[in-house]
């Protein structure tokens, strides 16, 4: 328990060292889906300049959780909301706007987007097998049952309406799921609220994000094996823009939604096995009561790996500047293994740099030294234009880190106890 404290309060340090903002504690009215006014509380403090701050209590979701079961790799859940988030900050400034999770998208539509649209045949086949199970159980008269298939036929043609990822004939054919592949994982919404002057809030702004796969994996058998189809950017773009029109005109329909601006990001996945998460490739920005999107703003971003082909070929001053780094570690530390790196990117300008380095301690006193000496490495060898941190770890936890904020000369150290 000492050690989470430890490590708790030392992340704490590096979130808070941009000096956060106390204030009063402001308590505020918000309304809930039933129009019942309900008391919340906003934080009486703001971490950074950075952040949102967010009302309490906190609502999670309406569509929790549909996300952790459609995408498959940890770092995209991440980056695809705080990457949202991002984003939204120059629409929605952090000091007016106050955030909470989406409350308009719930899980069962979620759910009924993300599937398939269904053809004439298997509308015919779902409409045979409710029928079945109703006639079992009711033995109603034939035009009854007659009237009762009319009503389960629309019903499931409505459903089959709602779905976002194109029809397949069979699913059992490999060529039918690489020519038809789910294009769409999932539709992530974000709100963004600000105080009236009878000290209630309001929704005033909303971001989508929208996730598309860039690797489509699917079996053709319960059982078999599993296939993978790689999805290029431009099919990629060209459906993800498509869905996110369709979305908007869903979202135009809702109530107290018709007049609200909107972001709407696309967001492009990496594998399920990627050491680094995928990114946001355009945006844009629908002023409230338009239905319509114009234009897309294209979003320049990247994730690179460090040691990879990619780095080699397109980062090769800050690939070098990592391997000499190794080196100098490697020259004193006989215990080291390497470095494995992640930069994150806007418009090839590296703005954060984050570097785990693996090795085998056999006391405090060698964490402690090899801290120093990392220290030191850091003040003599890294720019200071960019985010900088460095987790020391050996093969059981987490002994010491390093954070440098852009712009910064003194760089913070936190060894764990």
């Amino acid at each position: 328990m000492k050690k989470c404290i430890i490590l708790l309060l030392g992340a704490l340090l590096i979130l808070t060292s941009c000096s956060p903002k106390f204030d009063e504690k402001e308590v505020v009215k918000k309304e809930d889906e039933n129009k019942s006014e309900k008391t919340s509380i906003v934080p009486s403090y703001q971490l950074s300049d950075e952040m949102y701050r967010t009302i309490l209590p906190y609502r999670p979701s309406a569509a929790r959780g549909v996300i952790v079961n459609q995408m498959g790799n940890r770092l995209d859940i991440d980056e695809m909301s705080e990457g949202l988030r991002r984003h939204s900050k120059k629409y929605y400034d952090p000091d007016k706007y106050f955030f909470e999770e989406g409350q308009y998208l719930g899980k069962d539509m979620m759910y009924k987007w993300l599937e398939r649209e269904l053809t004439e045949k298997q509308i015919k086949e779902a409409v045979d097998q409710k029928m079945k199970v109703y006639k079992n159980s009711q033995n109603p008269s034939a035009e009854k049952a007659k009237q009762h298939r009319k009503q389960v036929e629309k019903e499931v043609r409505h459903v089959s309406s709602m779905a976002l990822n194109p029809p397949i004939k069979d699913e059992n054919s490999e060529k039918q799921q690489r020519n038809n592949p789910k294009y769409l994982s999932h539709v992530l919404e974000q709100n963004y609220l600000v105080k009236k002057e009878d000290n209630s809030v309001e929704l005033k702004g909303m971001s989508i994000g929208i996730a598309m796969k860039s690797v489509y994996s699917f079996q053709t058998e319960v059982g078999g094996p599993s296939y993978y189809e790689e999805i290029g950017k431009d099919v990629m773009l060209k459906k993800g823009k498509k869905i996110a029109q369709t979305v908007l005109k869903r979202i135009r329909k809702m109530e107290g939604l018709k007049n609200i601006p909107i972001l709407i990001a696309i967001y492009r996945e990496e594998g399920q096995n990627s050491p680094v998460p995928g990114d946001y490739v355009a945006k844009t920005a629908v002023k409230g009561g338009d239905s319509k999107i114009n234009e897309w703003e294209k979003i320049k971003e990247d994730y690179v790996l460090f040691p990879s082909d990619f780095a080699q070929e397109n980062h090769f001053d800050d690939k070098q500047l990592i391997d000499d780094f190794a080196a100098d570690v490697a020259e004193y530390f006989p215990n080291y293994v390497g470095v494995i790196g992640k930069g994150f990117y806007i418009k090839n300008e590296l703005q954060k740099l984050t570097l785990e380095i693996p090795i085998e301690f056999y006391g405090k006193g060698e964490v402690i030294g090899f801290t120093q000496y990392t220290y030191g490495l850091v003040k003599e060898m890294f720019p200071d234009y960019y985010d900088l941190e460095i987790k020391i770890k050996s093969n059981k936890r987490l002994e010491s880190f390093i954070y440098r904020e852009a712009g910064s000369n003194k760089p913070e150290v936190h060894i764990l106890h």
